[in-house]
């Protein structure tokens, strides 16, 4: 069993059976959807998919409090490595490696990096997603922001994903034609939306996804649910 807590817009906390904390994409401060009362009392790993703020905004903070292993494409390790951050663990697209008792493969995304840092925007590698296996339960495919891509097709074929998180908001990422889309390419038992209804400009809707074969599971912030 998996407890997956949506934080709002495009991040999430998993607990597992055994007690670790994975944390995606941290935003707390300035994320109008993250959920009042969410504390945290343990985080073991932080995994952050690029370096836009509001997808690694309280990354720092977060491993200087609680000293998780941190997870990210290499450009983005080294930024955090500077800012004071360690037990880094950077990768590449296509790279495994094992993070407690969660397996990570980094996969391709359509979007850019550039982390914002001192007023300027500094190169910070390039956006991935993940693919995350759980031991006893198959794989997740884990996005970040990304538009559709006809390689989801390569993802289905390497590491046949049974849960899926896309952003479904538009403008930034793709919408809900582009995640019905992305669907039937990852052909998931079930479809996580994510990355909406944060700002008015990211007017994608769950409800709005077309998917016949996937299940849409659409979560509230803060709401604790059973994988």
């Amino acid at each position: 069993m998996v407890e997956i807590t949506w934080l709002g817009h495009g991040a999430f906390q998993f607990r597992l059976e055994s007690g670790e904390v994975i944390v995606m994409d941290p935003w707390i401060e300035g994320n109008p959807m993250y959920p009042k009362g969410h504390t945290f009392s343990r985080v073991d790993a932080i995994l952050i998919t690029h370096g836009h703020y509001d997808h690694i905004h309280d990354a720092v903070p977060l491993a200087k409090r609680f000293s998780p292993k941190v997870v990210a494409i290499y450009e983005t390790c080294d930024w955090l490595g500077k800012k004071g951050v360690g037990n880094l663990m950077p990768m590449n697209k296509g790279g495994t490696q094992r993070v407690g008792p969660l397996t990570l493969t980094m996969t391709h995304a359509v979007h850019s990096c550039g982390i914002l840092d001192d007023g300027k925007i500094i190169y910070g590698g390039e956006a991935a997603g993940y693919v995350l296996r759980f031991e006893g339960r198959n794989s997740v495919y884990f996005s970040g922001d990304t538009n559709v891509f006809a390689d989801m097709e390569l993802i289905r074929e390497l590491y046949h994903p049974e849960l899926a998180f896309l952003p479904v908001g538009g403008l930034f990422t793709m919408g809900p034609k582009e995640a019905a889309m992305a669907s039937r390419l990852l052909r998931p038992k079930k479809l996580i939306p994510m990355h909406f209804g944060t700002f008015p400009d990211l007017a994608g809707r769950p409800e709005q996804i077309e998917s016949a074969d996937t299940e849409v599971w659409t979560l509230e912030p803060g709401q604790a649910v059973e994988w």
